[in-house]
């Protein structure tokens, strides 16, 4: 097991290669990138992580968090790895620490945001606040439960139910606990990137796919015309983990927007 920082990490691809950072989102797990990791890597040095908090990572997580103090994790990382710069490629949450990651250090090459934004909507909100009421009242496993309806779309789930019931106690085994999860959900809804720092941001890629129950698509879109430079690709299909449906496509975009 790899640790630096107090995260877990593992690497993947050519020790010389350009280095890409994968942050995930709420769930916080390096595998959440497994049907990613293969593609990039075959070109790049890729670091997939688990968030503090989560996973392998240092469970400790005292006070209230941050995306700010995520971000930090993800310099000090770098530091360990001694890496200088990378690309970041982040699904919602990991988008946003991919941004102060930037803002705090400039050592943020390309920017790949997966159904992320700037600001968050009404019904985000409403669903992490509906994901909050179940957590507490029905507890972790019933969170869990319905933890794909907010992640994918009801086709994928219905022809991945066996799939889904066997990664439940493997999810269950490794939650980090009610109070770690609602400290993660309030950093989510109280972040908002700072307007006056915007010329500091490197190029971006944003994802945003039109079927995502969580994010609505107009947030993606508004997120990246914050951007000086800015790319979108919109999804017609493919739910929140796009990335996780549709890798076939979502692959191939990714590195050449890396390689641009």
């Amino acid at each position: 097991m790899a640790e630096a920082a107090g995260l877990y990490y593992e690497t993947h691809g050519p020790a010389d290669a350009p280095p890409v950072i994968l942050s995930s989102g709420l769930g916080g797990s390096a595998g959440y990138w497994e049907p990613n990791i293969a593609a990039l890597a075959a070109q790049h040095r890729v670091i997939a992580y688990d968030h503090r908090g989560t996973g392998r990572s240092s469970r400790a997580l005292p006070g209230p968090a941050s995306v700010e103090d995520m971000a930090r994790d993800v310099l000090s990382l770098m530091d360990a790895l001694r890496i200088e710069s990378a690309s970041l490629v982040g699904h919602a949450l990991g988008a946003m620490i991919g941004i102060e990651a930037a803002l705090a250090s400039g050592r943020i090459e390309r920017l790949v945001a997966i159904n992320a934004w700037r600001t968050l909507s009404a019904h985000t909100r409403r669903c992490f606040e509906a994901r909050l009421a179940l957590l507490r009242s029905a507890g972790a496993e019933a969170f869990l439960q319905a933890q794909p309806l907010f992640l994918f779309p009801p086709d994928w789930i219905a022809s991945h139910d066996a799939q889904l019931a066997a990664e439940l106690p493997h999810h269950l085994a490794a939650f980090p606990g009610a109070e770690t999860m609602e400290k993660r959900i309030d950093a989510v809804q109280a972040y908002a990137p700072h307007p006056s720092a915007i010329a500091a941001l490197p190029p971006l890629l944003a994802i945003a796919t039109r079927d995502d129950f969580l994010v609505p698509f107009a947030s993606a879109r508004e997120l990246a015309a914050s951007f000086p430079q800015a790319r979108i690709e919109t999804f017609k299909w493919g739910g929140h983990a796009c990335n996780v449906t549709d890798p076939e496509r979502f692959n191939p975009i990714v590195l050449e927007f890396l390689r641009s």
